[in-house]
């Protein structure tokens, strides 16, 4: 990114009061921080694997104006995006499952209206995880270099011939593919006064809608502590669904474990745009990502074991 572009085209669209500020630079996104007169904008210059981030985040914007960030401006070209501030990630306050209850509805008739617009977004770069395509992306994983020991990968070896199975018993649910977020956890879902909004779409992927709360449910078990069989999951399973009508736990279910590797599959493709110096540090996640998956081959009984055994 060049800083003095950057720079310039924010004040073509803001004024600022103060020095722009970087926020932080990662391999796939510059974040800098904008002091406005009445509060702060925040700039984003996304890398070439999430550069479909701003055309999408303005859309969404154009349609769905109180439940995601306000875009002052974009470039689709440079892939530069300038929001406004949406106030405080709900991790500030402890990920509080009541937050999550008041905006996975939203999020959901979000998903809903999005589903005219799934051909569109796939034209304009979002990338494609929809069903059809999972279980060559799953052979895909099986060559690549896994952060994980030898029986968990032969345990992904012997999933094979059944994560097919897996994907055709979830079409038949016949649920619409969709926008989905793929990153919808504690530091993304803001707060603003009594308004929720869902920030950061550039791990977004076409895909099935429910794959959405395998991210959400795992922080949910791992920042707040929650065991597998609380309540709140099922709560927020139900709350989730209603919008898109009734009978659809079953395949609810289903999605999060075909999801569960769909995630992982989205992780394969973050990393193939990494530099080399920056892998080991990235792998460290993804074991967490690939562990989760690894357990979803598995019963009851066997999960019970491998859990222990981590």
């Amino acid at each position: 990114m060049n800083r003095a572009a950057a720079e310039e085209w924010i004040r073509t669209h803001a004024e600022p009061i103060g020095a722009i500020e970087l926020a932080h630079e990662r391999p796939w996104a510059t974040v800098m921080r904008v002091p406005l007169a009445d509060g702060v904008a925040w700039f984003k210059s996304c890398g070439p694997v999430q550069a479909f981030e701003p055309r999408l985040t303005s859309g969404l914007f154009s349609r769905w104006t109180d439940r995601v960030a306000e875009v002052l401006a974009h470039d689709e070209e440079r892939a530069w995006l300038l929001l406004a501030d949406a106030g405080t990630p709900v991790g500030a306050f402890g990920n509080p499952p009541e937050a999550w209850l008041a905006a996975l509805p939203l999020y959901a008739e979000l998903q809903r209206g999005e589903v005219a617009l799934t051909q569109d977004h796939l034209t304009h770069g979002v990338p494609d995880l929809r069903i059809s395509t999972l279980p060559a992306r799953y052979q895909e994983l099986l060559q690549r270099p896994l952060p994980l020991d030898t029986e968990e990968i032969s345990r992904l070896h012997r999933f094979a011939t059944r994560f097919p199975e897996l994907c055709d018993e979830l079409a038949t649910h016949d649920v619409p593919e969709t926008i989905q977020h793929d990153d919808l956890h504690l530091a993304n879902l803001y707060a603003q006064g009594e308004r929720l909004r869902v920030l950061d779409w550039g791990d977004s992927s076409i895909s099935h809608p429910f794959a959405s709360l395998v991210v959400t449910f795992r922080f949910l078990e791992e920042t707040n502590k929650l065991t597998p069989t609380d309540p709140w999951f099922a709560r927020l399973r139900d709350v989730y669904l209603e919008p898109w009508g009734p009978g659809l736990a079953d395949a609810f279910a289903l999605a999060i474990r075909v999801g569960t590797f769909a995630h992982a599959f989205a992780w394969g493709r973050q990393r193939d745009h990494l530099p080399e110096e920056a892998r080991a540090e990235f792998d460290a996640g993804f074991a967490i990502i690939l562990r989760r998956a690894v357990a979803q081959t598995l019963d009851a009984k066997g999960l019970a074991s491998y859990l222990r055994s981590r």
